[in-house]
């Protein structure tokens, strides 16, 4: 299996559902890790391999709740889908708020949990590409000159050549020069195109 296919990180204390849990995904098509603890996955817990992780509610020590929390704090994305035998209101209101994909109580139905396993996997897949975008559009933003930008930016507020030219101290026809460089080196052919793709890159 390819390094870039999507895993599924199970996190339980228990070794009977543990070994479930892994067989149960192996025979659905996943690459699968197991750990009996969340100290154990985070010694290796991996930012950029993309996938989704199933972890127990409660286990020794750290729990579920605290291993997200741990993931969000090192900015790792993965998705979590929660098993628990102990299933209250407050924590999965509050597994939730913090992006889960599911909670579910076990012992949880199998086609259930692949279920959630599919939804997250699809939304970790949909985050990657949409955070590969982002990162080919800055680098494209970084590659204009310091003067390029100042008028890049200015183009995408709405500002005419000669406005650009009164704020920036420059001949007009400079700033034209300027633009047309941008609208290259950017990739865009219109203002509309410009003015969506600085609004990407300012982000929400």
């Amino acid at each position: 299996m390819l390094a870039t296919s999507p895993t599924v990180f199970v996190v339980d204390d228990d070794p009977s559902v543990l070994r479930a849990l892994e067989r149960l995904l192996r025979a659905a098509g996943y690459a699968v890790e197991a750990h009996a603890a969340p100290g154990a996955f985070l010694e290796r817990a991996p930012s950029e391999r993309p996938g989704c992780v199933v972890v127990d509610l409660r286990m020794p020590g750290l729990g579920g709740l605290d291993l997200q929390e741990e993931l969000s704090r090192r900015g790792c994305p993965l998705p979590i889908v929660f098993l628990t035998g102990h299933g209250d209101v407050s924590s999965s209101v509050r597994a939730m708020k913090a992006g889960a994909i599911d909670f579910l109580t076990k012992p949880c139905d199998d086609e259930e949990l692949l279920a959630a396993v599919e939804r997250a996997i699809a939304r970790d897949a949909a985050a990657r590409a949409t955070r590969g975008e982002q990162e080919a559009l800055r680098t494209r933003f970084e590659a204009l000159t310091p003067r390029e930008r100042e008028v890049c930016l200015r183009v995408a507020q709405g500002l005419l050549n000669k406005q650009i030219a009164d704020e920036l101290g420059a001949a007009e026809k400079t700033i034209k020069v300027h633009r047309g460089r941008v609208m290259e080196k950017l990739g865009v052919e219109s203002v509309a195109e410009l003015v969506r793709l600085v609004d990407r890159l300012q982000g929400p």
